[in-house]
């Protein structure tokens, strides 16, 4: 996970899962620990960011759902 966040003010991991965005998106960014200070994810992936935003509700696996794609600025 790339995004840094204040979600859990301590900053302690706490378990993560992607929904949705790209079928190609690599399996290793669907789940993993990060530490939450936004709502939101930035992922890169392939020419562009895969953007996520927290589902409400238990943060124990934080489940956050693919809102939408942009592209690096050249």
């Amino acid at each position: 996970m790339t995004e840094q966040s204040t979600y859990i003010p301590d900053g302690t991991p706490i378990e993560v899962i992607l929904e949705g965005g790209p079928d190609d998106l690599p399996r290793a960014h669907r789940t993993g620990r990060s530490s939450l200070a936004t709502r939101k994810l930035k992922i890169q992936h392939r020419n562009g960011y895969e953007h996520f935003e927290l589902v409400d509700g238990d943060l124990v696996p934080a489940v956050f759902r693919w809102i939408m794609r942009t592209k690096i600025a050249e």
